[in-house]
Parts: structure tokens; C-alpha cells; sequence
């Protein structure tokens, strides 16, 4: 078993320390140098080398008492590795220990794998849970900036500019809350107008589960618009004339994909992403996309106004094809703390006394 520690005499870096990686090689044990050359055969960022080595030299250490080049692979033990992350623990965040624990998880696998060590003890090694961020909205002004910037596209001779698809594109992520993929697969039969004028989205969801959204009339005349305009840039896809009083939706085939690119096909990944990302773009800094959520941005939008007008967790839960009611209930609360940030604001409150 290659145990070699390399060089121990004198101190190694400090875990915080930013020693150059040229002289990693001279202190780190051989069997770690083995793990880190393994690594980088899997081109990982500069970034994720850097981590190797420091969550590798922060728990080393607190097995040898500030000296991570005497560690062997018989010290690590699942006794000496609860021992180390709680230590570890006491002073670091909990991301910090995750990303700690999974350097150390994924070192173990390659020390069992190569039968150098008989077990990974991480397993057996706790890591605290990180809470999931409550999802975040778009506030109202963004999205009217984002509408009218969108719809300035109106007049544009260029062909790449399709103001009425784009408008549809995203209120129907607005005001229907669909995914990405979702707005994607959509066909124009999956639209099925009521009596009243207005209609029900059927949607295919995640995992083949569906569900219907209902929409109002407003939206469906955006989608109209929409429609008109397609059938003037593809008329060769018109199933037929239809009266102008009656939905445009008759007169496309049910099959028919409800939103195409340019090139009349069904719309792909890329150009659903790039033209929401430039329609913020261009709309300055008053739109502000939700920070990983460019496309998702618009559903949590739709699923956060709808638990601030006190929409039933399990209503929402249904509208949003969520497996579980917990999901859902992430936006009332989300929704909850932004009804409390605006009530702060209440001016009375400045007017309670305070004592001196």
C-alpha cells in the first residue's frame, strides 16, 4: 500500500495559505499527488484544483496537529474523519463544509477504487443540509420595462426581431407559468378555448405528468397577434381562413408547434434563451433577470403573485404540475417575506416613541 507521506521535516503551508502550486508536489503525501493528477486528467477549472488542495491541507492538518504532510492512508478512519470535520465545523460555514466533505468523499472513492483504502468512510461522516433559497420574482416595474421593450420590436424591419412571438413567449411564462421546455413542447391544440372567451392551457409537463392551466382572454388575444403574424411570415402553414371573429388557433393544425424560431419549426432551446436574455438585455438595468433563472424567472414570477393574492398552497401546487405541496409552499413563503419588507415600510412606524 503506497503510503509514502513525502517530506516531513518542518512545517507544511498553512491551510489558509496561498503556497504556489509548484511546491505542492514536495509536501503533499504521494498518494494525494496520485489523486490530484488523477483530477486533473478530467480538466477541471483552475478553481476546483485550488479546492482540492485546501479542503485536502484544512482537515490533514487537524488529523497531525498542523502537519498534513504526515498523513497517511491508515490514519483516515471513520473515527478520525468524524473527529476532523467536526472541529472543521466549529468554524466554518455550512457551504464550506459541504464543499470540504465532498473533496474528501470524492478522495476516498479514489483511495477505495484503488484499493488503498478499505472502505470510504464519508458515508458515515455528517454534513449539514443547505437551506434551498426561497425562489425569487421579478418585481412589477421590471417586468413593464421588460413588455415595453419588447414590444418597441414592433416596427423592426429586422427578420431575427418578432415582437409578437417574443410578447407571447413571455407572458405565457408569465401569466400561465410554464417551464422552459414546457413553452418549447407546446402545440397550438394544447390551447382549448372556454365559452366565456377565455382558455385552458393543456400542458405536458416534467416526467410525462399534465395538468391545465386556465388563461384569460387578454393573454389568448396576445397570442392571436402572435398567430397573425406567423401566418404572414409562414402562409404556407395556414390550414385554412377562418373568421376573424373566431380564435386564430382554428386555423393552425392541432399538431402544429405553438411557438417556431425563424425558420418555422418548432422554437429550439437556444433561441427561446437568447431572445428572453435579450429582451432584458435591452431593457436596462430597471430589468434585472432572476439571478439562474432566465426563462425560469418568468414562472416564478407567475407562482409568487399568485401565493400574494393568497392562491391555496394546493392550488398553486396543481397550476405548477409540483409533485409535492412542499415545493409549492417555498413561494408562499417567498411571497410572505415580501409582503412584510413592504409593510416595514409603513411610515407610522417611525412615529413609535423610543426611549432617551
Amino acid at each position: 500500500m503506497p503510503d509514502n507521506p513525502g517530506p516531513a521535516s518542518g512545517p507544511a503551508p498553512s491551510p489558509t495559505g496561498d503556497a504556489s502550486e509548484a511546491a505542492d508536489a514536495d509536501w503533499f503525501p504521494h498518494w494525494f499527488t496520485q489523486f490530484l493528477n488523477d483530477r486533473q486528467t478530467r480538466k477541471p477549472s483552475a478553481h476546483t484544483m485550488k479546492a482540492y488542495r485546501q479542503d485536502f491541507t484544512a482537515i490533514a492538518a487537524l488529523m497531525t496537529d498542523g502537519n498534513p504532510a504526515r498523513l497517511t492512508v491508515a490514519d483516515i478512519t471513520k473515527d478520525s474523519m468524524r473527529q476532523a470535520f467536526a472541529a472543521y465545523a466549529r468554524d466554518h460555514e455550512a457551504a464550506s463544509i459541504r464543499r470540504c466533505w465532498s473533496t474528501w468523499n470524492v478522495l476516498c472513492t479514489f483511495l477505495y477504487t484503488g484499493e488503498q483504502l478499505p472502505a470510504n468512510p464519508m458515508q458515515l461522516v455528517g454534513r449539514p443540509k443547505l437551506a434551498k433559497p426561497l425562489p425569487k420574482a421579478l418585481p412589477r416595474t421590471a417586468v413593464e420595462a421588460l413588455l415595453e421593450t419588447v414590444a418597441e420590436d414592433q416596427d423592426s424591419k429586422h427578420r431575427t426581431d418578432w415582437a409578437e412571438r417574443d410578447l407571447a413567449l413571455i407572458l405565457t411564462g408569465l401569466l400561465a407559468g410554464l417551464r422552459a421546455e414546457e413553452l418549447r413542447q407546446a402545440d397550438v391544440g394544447d390551447i382549448r378555448t372556454t365559452n366565456d372567451g377565455a382558455a385552458v392551457i393543456h400542458v405536458k409537463g416534467k416526467g410525462g405528468k399534465e395538468r391545465s392551466v386556465p388563461v384569460e382572454a387578454e393573454l389568448l388575444a396576445v397570442i392571436d397577434a402572435y398567430l397573425d403574424s406567423r401566418a404572414i411570415r409562414f402562409p404556407g402553414t395556414v390550414k385554412r381562413k377562418t373568421n376573424p371573429a373566431v380564435s386564430r388557433l382554428s386555423q393552425w393544425l392541432a399538431r402544429a408547434p405553438l411557438f417556431v424560431g425563424r425558420d418555422g419549426e418548432r422554437i429550439t432551446r437556444g433561441t427561446l434563451q437568447s431572445r428572453i436574455k435579450r429582451a432584458f438585455k435591452r431593457a436596462g438595468p430597471d430589468a434585472q433577470p432572476v439571478p439562474g433563472a432566465l426563462v425560469h424567472g418568468l414562472r416564478h414570477t407567475y407562482a409568487t403573485e399568485l401565493a400574494s393574492s393568497d392562491v391555496s398552497v394546493y392550488t398553486l401546487m396543481k397550476l405548477l404540475g409540483h409533485e409535492s405541496m412542499t415545493t409549492s409552499q417555498r413561494y408562499v413563503s417567498a411571497a410572505g417575506t415580501e409582503t412584510r419588507s413592504a409593510a416595514a415600510r409603513n411610515p407610522l412606524y417611525a412615529m413609535i416613541p423610543t426611549d432617551g
